[in-house]
């Protein structure tokens, strides 16, 4: 299953504020032997959230959106996310409950914005203060704090995806290539993939150094060895000075 990220906040588009979402989602897939597909950093805009949210709810992949799920008139998330899924904003009962619990009285007239979620979500478990995120398909809705958040991202993961965490999580190698360009190593890339399919490389020349070359293959640990005799027998056969990095 692919892994997205949705991260929300002018803040964020005018540099008031830094994203710390993706490096740490980025661990915890890495833990569970995922990866992440995508990222959208998306401002306080309503039609740009609405088509955002359209787009991906017409795939099937995990979506992780942070930030906008406040009772402030910035917050447009859980209104957004139910238009794009085309239901209802209804107050959620236990939502509701978490709320009244917390505040009693003050909970009205605006904290309880917050337990208005579109129709057909589930909650996600906050830790922190109990104002709960919420799960709507495979979209994930969580406040932009990352206290809050993080926790929450891995009550996703291992409660609703378990199932496709991997044991055996891919290994990268990687080579330091001198004296060599770029473009030579084309029909060598063309044929490595060809042969190992399951293997992705990547190539990033030196922007300092001429003619160096960080080489990689990233996969499973089986086919990675593989193409890595491969790889390793080539380089010997052409005389091509390589350094192993990792």
């Amino acid at each position: 299953m692919k892994v997205g990220l949705i991260l929300i906040g002018d803040e964020l588009l005018s540099g008031l504020r830094q994203d710390k979402h993706m490096p740490q989602v980025l661990q915890f897939l890495k833990a569970r032997g995922l990866s992440l597909a995508w990222v959208r950093m998306v401002g306080d805009d309503w039609d740009l959230l609405v088509q955002t949210l359209r787009e991906t709810f017409a795939t099937k992949e995990m979506v992780f959106s942070f930030g906008g799920i406040g009772a402030t008139p910035d917050d447009l998330t859980r209104q957004a996310a139910a238009t794009a899924a085309g239901v209802r904003l209804l107050r959620h009962p236990q939502a509701v409950a978490l709320i009244e619990g917390r505040f009693g009285e003050n909970a009205y007239p605006d904290r309880i914005r917050m337990g208005e979620l579109p129709d057909g979500s589930s909650l996600i478990p906050n830790p922190v203060n109990q104002m709960a995120g919420f799960k709507l398909h495979h979209h994930h809705f969580v406040p932009g704090f990352p206290n809050m958040s993080w926790p929450m991202v891995e009550w996703v993961l291992d409660t609703h995806y378990a199932q496709y965490a991997d044991p055996t999580p891919p290994v990268e190698y990687r080579w330091l290539l001198r004296d060599v360009q770029e473009s030579d190593l084309i029909p060598m890339m063309e044929a490595l993939l060809k042969i190992f399919p399951e293997v992705r490389l990547s190539s990033l020349p030196s922007t300092t150094e001429r003619r160096q070359i960080d080489f990689g293959l990233k996969g499973k640990e089986a086919a990675v060895a593989a193409a890595q005799t491969w790889f390793e027998a080539y380089v010997q056969r052409t005389g091509t000075a390589c350094e192993r990095l990792a």
